[in-house]
């Protein structure tokens, strides 16, 4: 690492944004504790191989000049890369969505394969935006009672286009973890920040995206790296076995959905 920090250049300071729709595992409860310890790791180069909605990524308040995010998920890639690039004619397509459960359903049902780029973008916004918890395996419409609705153009398309900003200038992936890590590993000065599956929820995020096998390759993969990593997942034995010798810090937290407070346990470990 020491190679790569003669490279090392001051981070440039840069405005925090919400991500523009929930996503399962979001990091908003350890979000600022993981920015922090982010800016606090020299690094030439950041990099988010598993970025989902970006719940670490959009809340940093420093950037170095390059940025990756990736994600093997085609809706968010394909959302990601249409704000950076396309985000008024996404617009236009959004300002005739009305926020209905009936459309939620009828939305649900559809293809995405039959879309096209800015129509699949907008429907995956929308259900993200209305289905309860983010879920995106067999995701169900979701009300907050006391709340609007939760499809709202006057107040999505300012955090669109903040994000839309934000975007610029970042590179953005769609391929295997395993593929991204060794790609942006080819000299020190990487920083990696991973946010896995959680351990026992594999399959939350569809069929075959990941497996419990895919841990054992991730550790594998930051035992070798040039770089520098910090990793957050759900605190259970099996991935405090996987992860042994990697500094590990317990953090306690509270995890909130439909007006619940639960407690929980995370681990940042890092490398």
């Amino acid at each position: 690492m020491n190679e790569g920090l003669k490279e090392t250049i001051p981070l440039e300071p840069v405005r925090p944004t919400r991500p523009v729709a929930p996503w399962l595992g979001g990091k908003r409860a350890l979000a600022g504790r993981l920015a922090e310890r982010i800016a606090a790791v020299p690094h030439v180069r950041y990099v988010e191989p598993f970025v989902g909605m970006g719940g670490v990524f959009f809340r940093r308040r420093q950037r170095p000049k390059l940025e990756v995010i990736n994600d093997i998920n085609r809706d968010v890639v394909n959302l990601f890369r249409l704000l950076q690039r396309h985000y008024q004619q996404l617009l236009d397509v959004l300002k005739w969505q009305v926020c209905s459960r009936a459309d939620f359903d009828r939305l649900v049902k559809v293809d995405p394969a039959t879309l096209t780029d800015l129509e699949r973008a907008a429907r995956f916004l929308f259900i993200q935006r209305t289905a309860f918890g983010g879920m995106m395996v067999r995701p169900t419409f979701g009300v907050a009672y006391g709340n609007p609705a939760r499809f709202d153009l006057t107040k999505l398309v300012p955090m669109l286009e903040e994000v839309h900003e934000r975007l610029c200038g970042v590179l953005i992936e769609q391929m295997p973890f395993a593929d991204c890590i060794r790609r942006y590993d080819s000299r020190p000065g990487t920083l990696f920040y991973l946010d896995p599956p959680y351990w026992g929820c594999t399959d939350d995020y569809g069929k075959d995206i990941f497996s419990e096998a895919d841990f054992g390759v991730l550790r594998g993969l930051l035992d070798a790296i040039q770089g520098r990593f910090i990793l957050s997942i759900n605190d259970t034995p099996e991935v405090r076995q996987i992860f042994a010798g990697f500094e590990i810090e317990e953090v306690s937290l509270n995890y909130r959905a439909s007006g619940k407070v639960t407690p929980a346990r995370e681990l940042i470990i890092s490398g």
